[in-house]
C-alpha cells in the first residue's frame, strides 16, 4: 500500500513557475502578424490579439500597454529583417541597391502594414533605430552632408513602399480592355512589356529601372559636394 502524500509536499509541487512564460513580445509579434496576413490592418485589436494566444486582455496588458506598443513591436522586427550590411563593405551606390531591395522584399509580404508602419514614429524601437543608424553611418562614410541623409532616406523609402505595392500587382494590371483602341500607344506599350514576362518579372524590371534613377539622381543632387 502506498503511504500517503503528506500534504506541505502536494503544496511543493504546486508551487512553482510554468517552464516558460504564457506570453513574450516575440509571441505577440508572430500573433500581430498572422492576424494582420488574415484580417488586415484592422483586424489588429487587442481583443482579438488576445483572442489568438489564447490569453485574457489583462495578460496581454501586462506586457503591452497599447496597439501602439503592439505596432513598435511590429516595426521592430520587419525592420530588423532589412539588410544593411553591405553598408559597412560596399560602395555607396551598391549599398543603397541591396538595402533597398531587401527592404522591399520586407514588406512586399506585409503590404497591410505599409500605411502604418510609414506613419509610426521610430521612438523605442531598437531594431528601427539601428538599421537607420546603419544606413546614415553609410552615407556619411560615402561624403554626404548631414542635411542631405534624411531626405535621401526618405525618398528612397517612399520609392520601396510603392514597389514592395508593386510586387504583389495583378498581372493584367495595365490592359486597358475594349478602351485599348482609344489609348494605342500605351496598350502597344504593355504588349511589348508582356512580350518580355518570359525573361523577367515586370514588378522587378520596373523596381531596378527606378532604383537605378533614384540613386543616380539622389547622388546628383544632393549627394556628396566636391
Amino acid at each position: 500500500m502506498a503511504e500517503p502524500v503528506e500534504p506541505h509536499a502536494q503544496a511543493r509541487r504546486r508551487a512553482g513557475r510554468p517552464p516558460r512564460a504564457l506570453l513574450s513580445s516575440a509571441r505577440i509579434t508572430k500573433a500581430a502578424l498572422k492576424l494582420v496576413s488574415h484580417d488586415g490592418y484592422k483586424g489588429l485589436t487587442m481583443a482579438a490579439l488576445a483572442r489568438s494566444l489564447n490569453v485574457a486582455p489583462s495578460a496581454l496588458y501586462n506586457h503591452v500597454q497599447s496597439k501602439q506598443d503592439v505596432l513598435l513591436l511590429v516595426e521592430d522586427h520587419l525592420m530588423g529583417r532589412v539588410d544593411v550590411s553591405a553598408f559597412a563593405l560596399e560602395p555607396w551606390e551598391t549599398a543603397v541597391s541591396t538595402w533597398a531591395r531587401s527592404y522591399r522584399d520586407v514588406f512586399a509580404s506585409h503590404l497591410p502594414l505599409i500605411p502604418v508602419i510609414a506613419l509610426l514614429p521610430v521612438t523605442n524601437a531598437p531594431a528601427t533605430v539601428t538599421m537607420y543608424e546603419a544606413v546614415t553611418v553609410g552615407f556619411l562614410a560615402a561624403g554626404w552632408p548631414p542635411e542631405s541623409v534624411i531626405d535621401a532616406i526618405v525618398a528612397l523609402e517612399s520609392f520601396i513602399y510603392g514597389s514592395a505595392y508593386d510586387v504583389n500587382a495583378p498581372a493584367n494590371i495595365f490592359d486597358a480592355g475594349e478602351l485599348a483602341p482609344q489609348a494605342p500607344n500605351f496598350s502597344s506599350a504593355v504588349e511589348h512589356r508582356g512580350a518580355r514576362a518570359a525573361t523577367r518579372n515586370d514588378a522587378d524590371a520596373a523596381f531596378e529601372v527606378g532604383l537605378k534613377a533614384i540613386i543616380a539622381g539622389l547622388a546628383a543632387t544632393l549627394g556628396p559636394r566636391d
